[in-house]
């Protein structure tokens, strides 16, 4: 079973995964079935940019989002590309990786009606007023309006290519299908092809993907579908007036050393829209809520820190900030300390498992290879891994308890220390902690008032005790076993 997000006030507590998997439902049954009955229904016939405009514009009208989970582009990305939809613009967005580029060119096909009426059998989708293939227009001529109607839905209308080298021009256009010559058709023969990918995709979305990954020979072969619509197979032309909003997405042409987007192909894209990770806090925290799938308990806490982290990484002159640090380290890293603390939980047999700032000491190990560093960083990339996660840590501690006097739990802990660790489960940290009015206090700031589980207040109080550590008003000592420390 898939868990869900949840969250509590004040310390909010995240737990389970903001993915989603689209199922298609069942076709409704009171749909035409002959293009006899679609007339009849009033059902008219809108090109696919005019059906994302109207449904967008409806959308804006309404106050409905039309971008639901995408985080932290609103004020920026999100109205570009409205304006390149309702001017009927194809799009390429640009921008480093973990941006978000793929999930918010997915978004654009909620944008499409739910339902939309196809001839039946057609190979590419064609709408029964409009048949463009032989096979479909030699069809209707014989039905007339008993040319049947299947309806497809919206989600079937996305289809979306990862640009490698090795695509070929008959997995995007198409080739001629040898069996078919085979059955006894000339080469000539418009109904010997095989279609590709964008033909399949008539009157719907494309979208490709690292867009530069693709050999200029198979971008020039999609100068055709963009400005002419229509298709070249093996020397001769296919004229099909295919309806399609192509959109891709591209790292920075500074960035990406594996190719480029052809000049004339790139003037064949009415908008380019830049991409950027989050310009605040706020959202970098919602990415890594919605999208991490986490094993354990993770407060908020611990998930600013790891918030922060990424975003100290991107602002590190040690990092390559020419590949930039992704969206998914963060959603990573999360994951990485929600698994941590679900193993200490085995390990000292806790029955809930609660991550605390311990668990935070495994990010760096874990994911280290996700980071690019720079140029004569050599050696030194645990260091800086380690001075970023500390600076993370204390700024969120310093925010998260600002207008809490820890001076009376310094004082105490200095003179009976409290050992804490991966392998000391919460209830012994909890009960060595001294009675200070401060616990309290931080116990509210921290979301960890109010419950019988010892893990909240355990990963409230480490916070604190390292905050104290990092700002050198406690000293930490590690023990014979390696495992835990103390604080004292």
């Amino acid at each position: 079973m898939t868990p869900v997000t949840a969250a509590r006030s004040g310390g909010a507590l995240y737990r389970g995964t903001g993915r989603s998997v689209e199922t298609v439902p069942v076709t409704p049954s009171d749909l035409p079935r002959t293009v006899g009955a679609l007339r009849a229904s009033g059902h008219e016939l809108r090109a696919v940019k005019h059906e994302i405009r109207d449904n967008l514009l409806a959308a804006l009208r309404e106050g409905r989002d039309p971008w639901p989970g995408i985080v932290g582009f609103g004020d920026t990305v999100v109205p570009q590309l409205e304006r390149a939809l309702i001017a009927g613009h194809d799009v390429v967005l640009l921008g480093e990786r973990g941006q978000g580029k793929t999930r918010l060119l997915r978004a654009i096909g909620n944008l499409l009606d739910e339902w939309t009426p196809v001839i039946s059998g057609s190979e590419i989708g064609e709408h029964p007023y409009e048949p463009i293939t032989p096979a479909a227009l030699r069809q209707a001529a014989e039905l007339g309006d008993d040319l049947p109607v299947d309806w497809v839905h919206r989600s079937r209308r996305y289809t979306e290519k990862l640009a490698t080298p090795d695509t070929a021009v008959a997995d995007l256009i198409g080739d001629v299908d040898p069996v078919k010559v085979a059955e006894g058709r000339s080469l000539g023969d418009p109904e010997t092809i095989h279609f590709g990918l964008v033909p399949r995709a008539h009157r719907g979305i494309v979208a490709i993907n690292e867009l530069p990954d693709l050999a200029e020979r198979i971008q020039v072969a999609l100068l055709n579908v963009m400005e002419e619509r229509d298709i070249q197979v093996r020397g001769y032309t296919l004229r099909l007036p295919l309806d399609v909003l192509l959109v891709a997405s591209a790292n920075p042409e500074d960035y990406t050393n594996r190719g480029r987007i052809i000049t004339p192909l790139k003037d064949r894209f009415g908008a380019e829209v830049r991409t950027h990770y989050p310009l605040e806090l706020a959202p970098e925290i919602d990415v890594v809520v919605q999208e991490a799938s986490l094993s354990a308990e993770v407060p908020r806490h611990l998930i600013e820190v790891v918030a922060r982290f990424t975003r100290l990484l991107r602002d590190s002159s040690a990092i390559d900030q020419s590949s930039g640090v992704s969206a998914r380290f963060a959603v990573a890293a999360a994951e990485t300390v929600a698994a941590a603390a679900l193993r200490r939980a085995a390990l000292v047999g806790e029955e809930r498992a609660h991550a605390r700032p311990v668990d935070l000491e495994s990010v760096p190990a874990v994911l280290r290879g996700k980071l690019e560093f720079a140029a004569g960083e050599e050696g030194r990339e645990d260091d800086v891994l380690e001075h970023l996660l500390r600076r993370a840590t204390s700024d969120t501690a310093r925010f998260a308890l600002r207008g809490v006097d820890l001076d009376e739990l310094a004082v105490e802990v200095s003179t009976r220390p409290v050992r804490t660790g991966e392998r000391v489960p919460a209830r012994d940290v909890v009960a060595a902690l001294p009675q200070v009015g401060a616990l309290t206090e931080i116990a509210a700031k921290l979301g960890a008032s109010g419950t019988e589980d010892p893990g909240p207040m355990a990963s409230a109080a480490e916070l604190a005790l390292e905050y104290l550590f990092l700002t050198r008003k406690l000293a930490k000592d590690s023990s014979d076993d390696g495992d835990t420390v103390s604080y004292g």
